[in-house]
């Protein structure tokens, strides 16, 4: 693929009050996607924001926060609604904006039917401790599949870039799963594969491993896995165009260093907040954006 940034600069062909509209759904969020992704060209940071509205409303439905009565069916219902978008049926705001950046920037079907499959794996029962394989194609779906439509809107659509969206997803999916161990028992998830508690004899009830001698020892094999994703990913994205993997080496650049402070606190009491620089982690992400 070309990269073409004279072609990216020009906004999606979407109404301003589309495009507001997905904007609000981002900002709403509370999240600091939006200032991060301020070094997109106009095209590519509109595609993004559409892509991140969409995974914001199927991850809602998952967690019991778009007030659905059946999560399940209205995930297959957002199947469907995908199915339509490739035929250019749009119904609202956001469909509309979605089909434009589909077709400006080829995103596949499947990444975003993988992703509403990797949110109906937390719909009804909670996820506790699934084997090696299991958290794998959870880690690929809700976190990689998303990396695989990200890289597209960043400007890259080769095969290496698919590969950093496998290793990056993967990296920053452990990294969540580390940090978010008690607060995941809370909800009564475990997302620990069940090998390594068996392995450390951890209790697979979530809220008993927390309090399991051997959780920091699963911890850190994890956490080492999640590094070497973090290599790997660094490793792939030699082959990218350099400049649309800007964005990915920021995030990485900047949730590194989270994973980093995990380790250093280690996981004999997860509920403990570890000690994250934030400046530490701007001046990582500044480094890699003019890297």
């Amino acid at each position: 693929m070309v990269f073409s940034r004279a072609r990216a600069s020009s906004g999606l062909p979407c109404a301003q009050a589309d495009l507001d509209h997905v904007e609000h759904i981002v900002t709403a969020s509370g999240t600091s996607f939006a200032r991060g992704m301020k070094v997109l060209p106009t095209a590519r940071r509109q595609a993004m924001f559409a892509i991140y509205a969409f995974c914001r409303e199927v991850d809602d439905i998952a967690d019991g926060d778009a007030g659905v009565a059946d999560p399940s069916q209205a995930l297959q219902e957002w199947h469907e609604r995908i199915d339509r978008l490739y035929k250019g049926e749009t119904r609202d705001a956001l469909d509309r904006v979605l089909v434009a950046t589909i077709f400006r920037f080829d995103l596949r079907a499947a990444d975003f039917h993988a992703i509403i499959d990797g949110m109906a794996m937390d719909c009804g029962e909670p996820i506790v401790a699934p084997d090696e394989k299991t958290l794998d194609l959870y880690c690929d779906r809700v976190a990689s599949a998303v990396g695989r439509l990200s890289v597209r809107a960043f400007g890259d659509s080769s095969p290496a870039a698919d590969l950093v969206s496998k290793h990056l997803g993967r990296a920053l999916q452990l990294t969540n799963i580390l940090r978010d161990i008690a607060e995941d028992a809370e909800r009564s998830r475990l997302y620990l594969p069940s090998e390594l508690l068996e392995r450390f004899n951890v209790p697979k009830d979530p809220k008993e491993a927390l309090y399991a001698h051997g959780l920091d020892g699963v911890a850190h094999i994890l956490a080492r896995r999640a590094h070497d994703h973090f290599r790997d990913a660094r490793r792939a994205m030699k082959d990218c165009n350099h400049t649309a993997m800007r964005p990915a080496r920021m995030m990485a650049a900047s949730y590194e260093p989270v994973l980093n402070a995990l380790e250093k606190r280690g996981w004999k009491n997860p509920e403990v907040a570890p000690k994250i620089s934030k400046g530490w982690r701007a001046v990582r992400a500044l480094a890699a954006y003019v890297k």
